[in-house]
């Protein structure tokens, strides 16, 4: 994806190959477990494992296919600003 940033163009991309594959919720919680595997510490790794089960426990009951889809497409975002988080700290 390419976006447009004042007068500047920026590329951004999914931390993980595979992120426009991710339909559904187990899909999305996999993926973002491959996400956390790639963190640089296991202290980080744990505690992005840990939001992540909370968050899933949070969302088990929505039952709406658009609001599934909201939360996908979020999910994936956050995991990317993370995942660019950490990159440039490195």
């Amino acid at each position: 994806m390419l976006l447009v940033f004042q007068g500047q163009r920026v590329s951004q991309m999914a931390p993980l190959p595979g992120a426009e594959l991710v339909q559904k919720p187990l899909q999305l919680y996999r993926y973002l477990l491959r996400c956390c595997r790639q963190l640089p510490t296991k202290g980080i790794q744990q505690h992005y494992k840990h939001a992540l089960r909370q968050s899933f426990r949070v969302h088990s009951d929505e039952d709406n296919p658009e609001r599934i889809q909201q939360i996908i497409k979020r999910a994936i975002e956050d995991a990317d600003w993370i995942m660019n988080k950490y990159k440039k700290q490195n």
